[in-house]
């Protein structure tokens, strides 16, 4: 599988269009390609920013160099920007080894023209919702405006992305430090833009975890869904019952793994979420997926016998006693224990692949799961199969079922989801599911949905995918990542990246504004961006990735 490489000195031009034509021919070799023969050095955009902004246009005047006096500025003091203000400083410090204090426009000492500074500012009139944003460069430097401390918080990850992809190392970096004369106004398609995490299979601590939220937070990601027990695992703490953690976190697939998080690090992940404005919802799959927590208290098996802990990749094969009122002690512990710690305003149900129960015992289940999570002051969320219940009004279906032939039962879940009134989360397997093989030849991954690569990741309207549901009936888009094969950070980079980008694209850009040429022309820099952050990925042959980052001039 290939991964990051390290980062690569200079080479003269020539060099560069050889190796990104070696890089899109797969196979040919930089020796077989003639001068004669050599086509024309493809077009750099004038950004690489992902997902692709509303309008983003170049302006008058040279670029903008920061230099070690710069400052982040909160126009008029605003305190509500500090905790923005600090996460960006934080991001711009280690390569650029400036200070980049964080001053307030009435301060001692801050005087325009000094040196250019970036400017945070808040202006109620900015349209677009919170994730909309202004960004401008100006003589005075880089100012950033929105209408709430989010759309200030998306506006300076793109920042982050003008800047060289040198910005991202650990370590101080000679620069220059230029952002190029751009004027940026952006807001988002859809209010959901999202990743899940399986844990279950796989356990990933606390700090993989804050890891991969900075790397979503950094494409204006604003969901985090964490599927935290399975078959294979239970991951997150329960007082009222904690067994289920203690032995069923004891397994992974395989066998080789273990873990759980404690509810203080649970409490942690999601404020270190907050932080970034991404939206943390917690999954305890049921009533099917569920061998870990069978395991752990035989009152949940009709026959009060415990299963032993499993550690294949089967489904279907479990379910709770969903005739036994204790089942329903259990999901209510459970899910009062989640809501009081998470203060998101989901918790997701699953429901997904259950073969052990009749259609009329699965749906009174999922009927009284969803009251159960009502009455603990939240809405359920669950996958598309739930829609073969009586839905809550405030429940939303995450559509899941789109295979490589077709939409199958997915189609009439999702008719039936939007009839009873229910928004759609879209996660059709065959296209966004980062778990799935990019190729036959890919190490990592499953293959049962196809062969997934990145312009099937990219190609496709999550508004017209099915018929009979429109973008009204939409929320977003969200790119589920399941672990059976996936056992550390570097496996989890290499299936996400760079299929991750065409999903933030997808949830942010405007369907009309989207072109898979123009995006590849955007994903061929970030390469550079994961080398220089130490990040894994797959180096997709349909992308011509660059291996030197342009430069801007001067004047």
């Amino acid at each position: 599988m290939p991964q990051a490489s390290s980062p690569r000195p200079l080479l003269p031009l020539a060099a560069v269009i050889v190796t990104s034509l070696a890089l899109a021919g797969g196979c040919r070799s930089a020796s077989s390609l003639s001068v004669a023969a050599a086509p024309a050095p493809r077009t750099v955009p004038a950004h690489h920013v992902v997902p692709l902004p509303s309008s983003i246009t170049p302006s008058a005047g040279p670029p903008v160099t920061f230099v070690a006096a710069s400052r982040i500025v909160l126009a008029a003091g605003d305190p509500e920007l500090d905790g923005v203000a600090r996460l960006l400083a934080a991001a711009l410090t280690p390569a650029t080894g400036y200070a980049w204090p964080v001053v307030a426009s009435t301060s001692a000492g801050a005087v325009p023209g000094a040196a250019p500074d970036i400017t945070l500012a808040l202006d109620a009139a900015v349209p677009g919702g919170r994730d909309a944003y202004r960004l401008d460069t100006t003589a005075t430097g880089v100012r950033i405006v929105a209408a709430t401390p989010e759309g200030v918080f998306r506006g300076t990850q793109t920042l982050r992305q003008l800047l060289p992809p040198a910005i991202h190392a650990s370590a101080v970096q000679p620069g220059p430090w230029r952002v190029a004369p751009v004027s940026v106004t952006d807001a988002p398609r859809y209010q959901w833009r999202g990743a899940m995490l399986d844990v279950a299979r796989h356990f990933f601590g606390p700090s993989q975890v804050k890891r991969y939220i900075d790397l979503l937070a950094f494409y204006k990601f604003n969901v985090l869904h964490l599927h935290l027990s399975d078959d294979q695992g239970w991951r997150i703490e329960i007082l009222s019952w904690p067994r289920l953690a203690t032995w069923g976190g004891s397994s992974s697939v395989k066998g080789d793994g273990s873990g759980f998080f404690t509810q203080a690090e649970y409490r942690d992940i999601v404020a270190y979420a907050s932080a970034r404005f991404i939206t943390v919802i917690p999954e305890i799959d049921m009533p099917g997926h569920t061998n870990a927590a069978l395991a752990s208290y035989p009152e949940l098996n009709c026959n009060d016998v415990a299963p032993p802990l499993y550690t294949g990749i089967e489904v279907g094969f479990s379910s709770l006693c969903v005739g036994r009122e204790v089942t329903y002690r259990f999901v209510d512990d459970v899910v009062r224990e989640l809501a009081a710690l998470t203060p998101g305003p989901y918790i997701h149900i699953g429901g997904d692949e259950v073969k052990k129960l009749t259609a009329a015992e699965y749906a009174g289940f999922i009927e009284r799961a969803q009251e159960i999570v009502a009455r603990h002051g939240k809405r359920a969320i669950g996958w598309d199969e739930i829609a073969h219940a009586r839905l809550a009004p405030t429940t939303v279906v995450q559509q899941w079922r789109v295979g490589k032939n077709g939409v199958a039962d997915a189609g009439a879940a999702a008719v039936s989801a939007v009839a009873q009134g229910a928004r759609l989360v879209m996660s059709p397997a065959s296209k966004v599911y980062l778990d799935m093989k990019y190729t036959p030849s890919t190490v990592l991954g499953l293959n049962w949905a196809g062969y997934v690569e990145l312009r099937d990741t990219y190609a496709w309207d999550p508004g017209a995918l099915i018929p009979g549901v429109t973008d009204e009936h939409v929320l977003g888009v969200e790119a589920p990542l399941w672990t059976e094969t996936i056992v550390t950070m570097s496996d989890l980079e290499v299936m996400v990246l760079p299929r991750l980008l065409a999903v933030a694209d997808l949830g942010w850009t405007a369907q009309a504004s989207r072109e898979w040429n123009a995006f590849t022309a955007r994903v061929a820099m970030h390469g550079l961006r994961w080398d220089a952050m130490g990040v894994s990925y797959y180096r997709s042959p349909q992308v011509e990735w660059m291996t030197v980052a342009p430069t801007l001039p001067r004047e």
